[in-house]
């Protein structure tokens, strides 16, 4: 028995698992009203499908956006407070060089990436980690220089203005999805890490 309960090991803490699944659902919410407010008022010459978007119309979706907003607000308070103050930035997204993401990226694309210890994140993964952190942090600070350009002005210059602010909530959110989709993607490939994120244990390799 003992034996058998040694091959287990944890992997995400139960803070770390609840906000993952609060964060996913908060920014699809964010993604799909943010689609249907872009399509009211488009900034390059292309709409997003309106059965991606959520809201039915403009006041609708921003709704939606506004209620989501709140929600990844307080649930990244509460996932960076604890990642600062409890090590778990330090111990799972540190330190992080180039020379390693690059490394870890090639292999991945040749189908050669370790995955043999589930509880230490590759380079790769470190790096997509913070850069949804930074995105998300982007995202708020962009959408608020949109909602209030005068009262949030100093923002709001630091991003070349309304336009630019809007230029840089689009941008950041492209890459926020394309770096979910890759997430998605690697789940895919490896699908023995999907249940440690709901069960926060796994099996280490012998």
């Amino acid at each position: 028995m003992e034996a058998a309960q040694a091959q287990w090991v944890k992997v995400h803490p139960l803070v770390v698992r609840v906000t993952h699944w609060i964060n996913a659902f908060a920014i699809l919410i964010m993604v799909a009203s943010g689609w249907r407010i872009y399509n009211a008022s488009p900034l390059f010459g292309f709409r997003f499908p309106n059965d991606l978007t959520l809201g039915g119309w403009l006041a609708g979706a921003l709704q939606w956006h506004f209620a989501a907003l709140w929600l990844l607000v307080l649930n990244g308070i509460v996932y960076v407070g604890y990642g600062i103050f409890s090590g778990h930035f330090r111990r799972k997204l540190f330190p992080l060089t180039p020379r390693a993401v690059l490394s870890d990226v090639l292999a991945a694309l040749r189908g050669k990436l370790a995955h043999d210890d589930l509880a230490v994140y590759n380079a790769a993964q470190r790096a997509a980690y913070l850069a949804i952190i930074l995105c998300l942090v982007v995202l708020v600070l962009s959408g608020l220089a949109i909602w209030k350009p005068v009262q949030f002005q100093e923002i709001a210059w630091l991003m070349g203005g309304y336009e630019g602010a809007r230029l840089v909530h689009f941008f950041a959110m492209a890459l926020m999805v394309l770096i979910a989709l890759v997430h998605i993607v690697m789940v895919i490939l490896v699908p023995r890490t999907f249940p440690t994120i709901i069960t926060g244990r796994a099996r280490r390799m012998s």
